[in-house]
Parts: C-alpha cells; structure tokens; sequence
C-alpha cells in the first residue's frame, strides 16, 4: 500500500486525471480501476478531495472515451480500404458495425469494466460508425457507474473499514480478478460450444 500511496499521492489530481482520460480512449493497458478505489480511499483519508476526484474522473473518463470514438471514427475506417489486408477485412467491419448497431449501448458501459476492452471499446464504436447520441448517452451512463462508483467504493470502505492499509492489496487483487472475470466466462462459454 504505501507504494501505491506514495505514487497517487505523487501525481496528484493531474495524473490520475491524465491516467483514467488515457485508459479511456488510447491502446495501452493501465490501472484504471485500481487507480480510482485508491485514490477513493485515500479520500476517506482526506489526502483528497472526494468532490474533486468525482469530477476530474467523471470528466476525464467522458472525454477519453470520446476522444477513442472519434479517432476510430477518423482514422480506423482507413484500416478496411486494402482488399488484401489478412486481418482488417471488409467482412469483420460490416461484422462490427452489425454488432454495435445491437448491443453498442451495453457494449460501452460493460467494457469500463473490463481492462484492455474499455479501451478498444470506444475507438471500435467510432470506427463502426455508432450512432454518436447514442454512445455519448451511454459513455456518461458508463463513466457514471465506473469512473464515480468504484471511487465511491473506495472511499465507503476506507471509512468503514479500522484499518484500510492493511486491506489495499488483497482489494485491489480482488477487483483485478474482478475485472477479468466477465472476458474468461464468456472465453469458457465459447469454448464450451466448440
């Protein structure tokens, strides 16, 4: 715990802010979830402002989902022009664009839960051309539950609990198995079928 500590603490407002808007829309993996519960936490510790982090992390998390939706949205599409590209293929873009037609609203608020995918998630709407209302209506119900609610999680049981330091680590290894759990049901469920 007190390295983690020592780091929110370190970067402060800015970096977290800077970390949730880049796992939100960029292509690398960083520890969104932990990140908040912490910096909730240490909230219930008064090392932050409770307000302050809702907000940044709200905003941060609405922005960086739409900034991922508008670069796919841009860029992405460019990927499907080559006819002899082996992995971008016309076929797998109609495929998506189809999928996110149905299930693009639960797609956008699951996927914060889930690392590697609440980065993809938005960039892949764009690139499927999602009909923008509806993804921005489902980006805030998304970062609403997840940028706000895993913060408020942090700080809840860093009030109730006597001595939170001591429950950080085994928390955290909690919520990261927590997160992964939905991808290695449905890869258990698919490997089931075959």
């Amino acid at each position: 715990m007190h390295d983690l500590k020592e780091f929110i603490e370190l970067i402060g407002y800015p970096g977290i802010f800077a970390i949730i808007f880049a796992e939100s829309c960029l292509i690398f993996f960083l520890p969104g979830d932990t990140l908040l519960f912490t910096a909730g936490l240490l909230a219930s510790q008064n090392l932050f402002s409770l307000p302050i982090l809702l907000i940044g992390c709200f905003i941060a998390a609405v922005l960086g989902n739409n900034a991922g939706y508008f670069f796919g949205k841009k860029f992405g599409r460019n990927l499907f022009e080559n006819p002899n590209s082996k992995i971008f293929k016309k076929k797998h873009l109609e495929l998506t664009e189809e999928y996110y037609n149905k299930h693009g609203a639960k797609t956008i608020v699951l996927a914060r839960f889930m690392p590697i995918i609440r980065t993809f998630a938005p960039v892949v709407a764009g690139i499927a051309l999602m009909n923008y209302k509806t993804f921005f209506i489902y980006n805030l119900v998304g970062a609403l539950l997840w940028a706000i609610g895993v913060t408020v999680l942090g700080y809840f049981l860093g009030t109730v609990l006597p001595d939170p330091d001591k429950f950080l680590l085994p928390i955290v290894g909690l919520i990261f198995i927590a997160s992964l759990a939905p991808a290695l049901i449905h890869w258990w469920q698919e490997k089931k079928k075959s």
